[in-house]
């Protein structure tokens, strides 16, 4: 048995020095509280000011100086920054000493990646130099703030409480090389030994192939995926604030909820397609490759075993999770398109060309209905263009829900026709059901309002009942 890697997200990172008294240390001693190695994401909340706010889209720093090269409002919003990253250390180390620390840390990265931001302007202000050109290269330069932030408040706060910590800065700072993902963590590794200290990996990591071009936020678990496979883990695991769970507990209520405990691949690509990612799916594909099992736990119950994510089937059939989104039913009707190619195939250009994700689809002989997760404002977008070439046909867009029913193995347990009639049981209708032969999901296409009443109600049929027809253990 080697080492693991394990990733902590933003979340539970504010709570870091509840994790030192469970997680990092708890009743572990000498040497072991070794043979682990952490990925950290930024404190809660920091990316969101260095980005944009996730949800709201509330700009910070990045939004900030796209759009406006000449004004000077990023500058306030760097020091936002600032303040909101001294608070979030001064909330979790104790020792005066650690906190001046970690203050001249933060005023060192926040001041040179201001002072980058200025020599941009500056040289962009010549029209050989376009600023849109490097806009990729500074989000990635304010993202690898944060996490370089919270991996050294955490290395402080574990050697002060006597761990061998070691900060492991994958972020690139006033690095002159351009290397590749792999050569950044190998390089970053190669003095390190897990098996006599614990190694503190920034989430983020600085490399040729540009990890935000094609991960954005969801950088840290492709490092993560990569750092596991490249030190030949014996396990990755990730701490989430909460278990993995048989659907969200702040729904169908604590005590109905079960923990999964043991599923596949297949099924956590689902629930990243249901936008509840477990892990992203190229961060899972690089641990499948690699043959190293997934493992997803309650960070703060450090001795509960979570729920181990491997590439083995299921032992019997069984409905695993029920979840849920709110989608947009894109419509195309041309009554002369049966028998006629290149619909769908335009359809989906024209989807991709605006960056709208798509869940779920549907056709018939004269419709063709792509279930998407996307803003109105975008589909407006997309109507209007399928709308220009094909002037004929009746273009729409329809906000709906989608509920999905999701197992390793859901072969004779008549999940469609069973949720159907759960649905209905609880007074509402769904508008659209879809099963696939691979017996790994049934969806049903609800408006939006019906949608945690119907979560519910297929929660509670597909598992509470299940659970209440097991034998009492005496």
């Amino acid at each position: 048995m080697t080492h693991t890697v394990e990733k902590i997200g933003g979340t539970s990172m504010s709570r870091v020095n509840a994790l030192r008294d469970t997680l990092f240390i708890g009743d572990r001693e000498g040497d072991d509280l070794y043979g682990r190695v952490f990925v950290v994401s930024a404190f809660g909340g920091i990316t969101n000011l260095l980005l944009e706010h996730k949800k709201s889209g509330k700009p910070g720093v990045y939004a900030q100086f796209a759009s406006a090269d000449t004004d000077h409002g990023w500058h306030e919003a760097l020091d936002r920054v600032a303040d909101a990253m001294i608070e979030a250390h001064g909330a979790v180390l104790d020792n005066s000493a650690d906190k001046e620390r970690a203050d001249d840390f933060v005023r060192d990265r926040i001041e040179g990646a201001r002072n980058c931001l200025i020599d941009l302007q500056r040289l962009c202000s010549y029209g050989h130099f376009r600023l849109g050109e490097h806009m990729l290269q500074i989000r990635e330069l304010l993202s690898g703030l944060g996490e370089a932030h919270s991996a050294f408040a955490t290395v402080l706060l574990l050697q002060r409480a006597g761990v061998n910590a070691r900060l492991v800065d994958l972020s690139g700072w006033r690095d002159e090389g351009n290397v590749t993902l792999e050569e950044r963590i190998e390089a970053a590794m190669a003095g390190v030994d897990p098996a006599t200290e614990m190694p503190i990996v920034t989430g983020y990591a600085q490399c040729a192939e540009g990890l935000m071009r094609e991960f954005d936020r969801g950088y840290s678990e492709v490092t993560f995926s990569k750092l596991a496979a490249l030190t030949g883990a014996h396990e990755a695991i990730i701490h989430k604030e909460f278990h993995l769970s048989s659907a969200d507990p702040k729904l169908v209520g604590q005590d109905a909820v079960r923990k999964l405990g043991r599923t596949n691949y297949d099924v956590a690509d689902q629930l990243s397609n249901m936008g509840m990612e477990a892990i992203h799916p190229k961060a899972a594909k690089t641990l499948r490759q690699a043959d190293v099992p997934l493992r997803v736990t309650n960070a703060f119950e450090p001795h509960d075993p979570g729920t181990l994510i491997d590439d083995q089937p299921a032992d019997e059939a069984a409905v695993e999770i029920v979840t849920g989104l709110d989608i947009i039913a894109l419509e195309v009707f041309e009554q002369d398109m049966v028998g006629v190619k290149g619909y769908d195939a335009e359809i989906l250009d024209t989807l991709t060309r605006h960056d709208v994700r798509i869940v779920s689809k549907v056709s018939n002989a004269n419709t063709i209905t792509h279930y998407v997760d996307s803003s109105l404002k975008a589909m407006r977008r997309v109507e209007k263009d399928l709308a220009a070439k094909y002037p004929s046909a009746e273009v729409r867009s329809r906000t709906l829900s989608l509920a999905s029913v999701i197992g390793r193995d859901l072969r004779g347990l008549s999940v469609l026709t069973r949720g159907l009639q759960a649905i209905a049981d609880a007074g509402f209708e769904s508008i659209g059901a879809t099963q696939g032969p691979r017996n790994v999901d049934v969806q049903f296409i609800l408006d939006r309002d019906d949608l945690k009443p119907a979560i519910k109600a297929l929660h509670s049929a597909f598992i509470e009942d299940e659970a209440r027809k097991l034998p009492r253990v005496a």
